[in-house]
């Protein structure tokens, strides 16, 4: 895995063309028989959803990472469906495994990392923040009819469906627009380490940034336990699994948080926990910044 994140987007490069190479015959031999306007449409969707994420991958930004984790499993699963109506076995064998390690590479904490960091201006540094489970099971969940919806609507129409078609089509509409937004936003999590100090971005807790001084930092390093009452801490992991950090301040910072439905405070705080994707890579990149790491 270390020789993979040293890499960064490589592999996930590399995976992408050779798919590209293996799941065109494969297409061509499910589809075969098919009607010219089915044939035609899958072959939109898939160049489509493919040049997407070639777009995606040889210009990194934020947006980029929403495009990569969204459509590399769903060009991933139309491979393995049409291995599963082919009769080219050992090519669909190829395009499966193909498919899943490209998916696999597109989830990976290094890639976001890579990604999110093409945004960055000058001498930032960014690192994305590890997304917290339960909403992760929300997305996977708003992603699959999302996913559904953009493909079946299209393939109904194709089909001449078009009473159905249209119902879909306005769905999959409405879920691009609503679904899309809030999927993007996992992607707008992370740290920025800036000059004057560190930056933590994490619109699911907090209304805007919050710029950490180097001057008002005691330290920063793993969670520790048994911290005294005399510590106000904010919990800004949202219960995200992994290893938490927690920002020990000299003095409170004024931190605007989250707080119910559509509302936010403003708190006092000594000290703020979170969970980067990478920790270890989080830590190194803050004593390159002469933040204080313990």
């Amino acid at each position: 895995m270390d020789a993979f994140a040293r890499s960064g987007l490589w592999p996930l490069r590399a995976t992408w063309l050779l798919l590209a190479l293996t799941a065109v015959p494969l297409a061509d031999d499910a589809l075969a028989g098919r009607a010219p306007e089915v044939r035609a449409t899958v072959a939109v969707l898939g160049y489509g959803g493919w040049a997407a994420v070639v777009v995606a991958l040889l210009v990194p930004r934020t947006t980029s990472l929403t495009v990569v984790r969204t459509v590399v499993p769903a060009v991933a699963i139309g491979v393995l469906a049409a291995a599963a109506h082919g009769d080219v076995r050992p090519l669909g064998v190829i395009a499966g495994a193909l498919g899943a390690l490209a998916t696999a590479l597109a989830l990976a904490p290094w890639v976001a990392d890579s990604l999110v960091d093409g945004s960055s201006y000058g001498p930032e540094r960014r690192l994305s923040l590890r997304v917290p489970s339960v909403v992760a099971v929300v997305a996977v969940a708003t992603w699959t009819v999302l996913a559904a919806a953009v493909v079946g609507a299209p393939l109904l129409l194709a089909t001449r469906h078009w009473a159905l078609g249209a119902i879909v089509l306005a769905v999959a509409a409405a879920l691009a627009v609503l679904g899309g937004r809030s999927i993007h936003q996992l992607s707008r999590r992370w740290v920025v380490l800036v000059p004057t100090g560190l930056v933590l971005h994490d619109p699911l807790t907090m209304p805007e940034p919050q710029l950490f001084l180097r001057q008002t930092v005691r330290h920063l390093g793993p969670a520790t336990a048994g911290i005294t009452d005399e510590l106000v801490t904010e919990d800004l992991t949202g219960g995200a699994s992994g290893l938490a950090l927690e920002l020990v301040l000299l003095e409170p910072v004024e931190l605007l948080v989250h707080h119910g439905r559509g509302e936010a405070a403003t708190r006092a705080v000594h000290r703020v926990l979170f969970t980067p994707a990478r920790p270890a890579t989080l830590l190194d990149a803050a004593r390159a910044h002469r933040l204080p790491v313990g």
